[in-house]
């Protein structure tokens, strides 16, 4: 095998398959990435295992063939040359060794054989449909924060992604939960998803694909099937198992007769919780929300820091009520919200409360109180 291609061109390749493969590996190969050259193409693939990546990008291909290398060693030497400069990979006899050179720069890496490389499959998927990048973004962005990182209750670790129908409008829908807070987004139902099933997308897949997709505006391709998913954009191909398990009912947590609502600037609010959580402990974050009429006051004490309050003006007509929330999870609902506005639908202090975006009905969070 022999190739040239632009430094660029395989970092940007290395950069989208590297972060998948685990820095320390029981099985070496796993620690490297396999690289095909054919046609005026060169191919990355990498896998932990549970998911697979591959990234097709052009290339000057002198002599077809494949070979493995370290996928990290690899993308910190590429990183490492001039910008602009020309990179050569070649298979060198058969010794096994990798040889890269770049202007001066000459590195021979070990290689394993390419045949030992994990089979990456490329099986079709039965159900398959296409959303906007900017949509996905949304989907995941407006989710994640909300996956549990609880390993045994390991059916929240993920998105919900599945098909859902309300007043007679079919619906695309993705939720997390991880027991204490709950976020839903939903979106008209793509065609060809009308038959998808339910599936739970695992967070590393999760993380993976919104950092792929950052500043991608393709269409992505989604194909799925009860125990694999694939999602197909510009030239990269991302395929994960899913989480075997059943997700929660979670229509029964979303509260139905909560009679209170509190509308608040929704950055102000931000802000002030931001502020006053400065003195709640680490260990509970706890604040507490006193509501009165166009009132609310936050506030937080800790033994060791002292105490901290701030006063709003809000849209609140209701009986006054008292309700504490963990800090950091009202800032990361306070941070999906995209509106000038945002709406709190209570009930009392024990109950959940569910908070809006006033500006996008197609996002809901639900928020457990905790005693303050």
């Amino acid at each position: 095998m022999k190739l040239t291609i632009e430094r660029a061109a395989i970092l940007k390749s290395l950069a989208h398959v590297q972060s998948v493969v685990e820095r320390r590996n029981a099985i070496p190969i796993l620690s490297n990435v396999l690289i095909e050259a054919d046609g005026g193409d060169m191919s990355l693939s990498a896998t932990d295992m549970d998911i697979d990546i591959v990234d097709r990008t052009p290339a000057d291909v002198q002599q077809e063939g494949a070979v493995t290398a370290p996928v990290h060693t690899l993308y910190d030497i590429v990183r490492k040359l001039p910008d602009g400069s020309q990179v050569e990979l070649s298979l060198e006899g058969e010794g096994g060794q990798v040889e890269l050179r770049s202007g001066r720069s000459n590195f021979s890496l070990q290689s394993l054989p390419k045949d030992d490389f994990p089979a990456i499959g490329s099986e079709d998927l039965s159900n398959e449909f296409t959303l906007p990048a900017g949509e996905l973004r949304q989907l995941v962005d407006r989710t994640r924060f909300a996956i549990s990182t609880e390993e045994t209750r390991y059916y929240l670790n993920g998105i919900y992604l599945h098909a859902a129908e309300a007043d007679g409008v079919k619906l695309l829908r993705a939720v997390a939960t991880d027991g204490h807070r709950l976020a839903r987004i939903e979106m008209p139902l793509p065609q060809g998803a009308e038959n998808i099933p339910g599936v739970i997308v695992p967070r590393k897949a999760v993380n993976e694909l919104r950092r792929l997709i950052d500043e991608s505006s393709d269409d992505v391709k989604i194909s799925l099937t009860e125990n694999k998913i694939r999602f197909s954009f510009g030239s990269v191909i991302l395929t994960s198992k899913l989480i075997d398990g059943t997700f929660p009912d979670y229509d029964r947590v979303i509260p139905t007769g909560n009679d209170k609502t509190l509308d608040v600037d929704s950055k102000v609010f931000r802000n002030a919780v931001d502020r006053v959580s400065t003195i709640s402990t680490e260990k509970s974050r706890a604040i507490k929300l006193t509501m009165s009429e166009g009132s609310l006051s936050l506030a937080a004490t800790s033994p060791d820091a002292g105490s901290a309050s701030e006063d709003l003006e809000v849209g609140y007509t209701a009986d006054g009520l008292e309700i504490g929330f963990n800090s950091r999870y009202l800032l990361d609902i306070a941070n999906q919200i995209e509106g000038d506005s945002m709406q709190f639908v209570l009930a009392d202090a024990a109950s959940p409360t569910i908070i809006k975006d006033v500006a996008d009905s197609a996002a809901l969070y639900v928020l457990m109180p905790m005693r303050v």
